[in-house]
Parts: C-alpha cells; sequence; structure tokens
C-alpha cells in the first residue's frame, strides 16, 4: 500500500478503534458480554498451554544427550 494511505488508516484506527469495544459493550446484552468474555478466555487459555508445551518440548530437546556414533 502506498504511505499515505497506510498513515490515513492509522490514523482512523487511532481516532475510532477504542470507541467500537465501547459501543459494541453498550449494545450488548449481559449474556452476549459473557459469551464473549468466555470465548476471549479459552483463546488466552489455548495459546497459554501451547506456549508452554513449546518451551517444555524445547527443554527436553537441550537435555538430551549427544548421539554416539
Amino acid at each position: 500500500m502506498p504511505p499515505d494511505v497506510l498513515e490515513y488508516l492509522r490514523s482512523m484506527g487511532k481516532k475510532y478503534g477504542a470507541e467500537g469495544g465501547k459501543r459494541s459493550l453498550e449494545t450488548m446484552t449481559a449474556a452476549e458480554r459473557s459469551a464473549r468474555a468466555k470465548i476471549a478466555s479459552l483463546a488466552a487459555a489455548k495459546k497459554r498451554t501451547a506456549d508452554r508445551l513449546a518451551r517444555e518440548r524445547q527443554a527436553k530437546v537441550s537435555r538430551r544427550p549427544p548421539k554416539r556414533k
């Protein structure tokens, strides 16, 4: 994208981006907000688990003794 278009989109996001979350919370019911929070919580837990498993896998690889020929 041309730099001027990117700058315009950045300014629009900065100006109106924070408004979107507040607006959606005003228009959503309590059940909809709860469902949205649950989805976000599950996604965060999934990411944390994946990160932990990757760290454990890396630690396991680094502890292995070198192969003998």
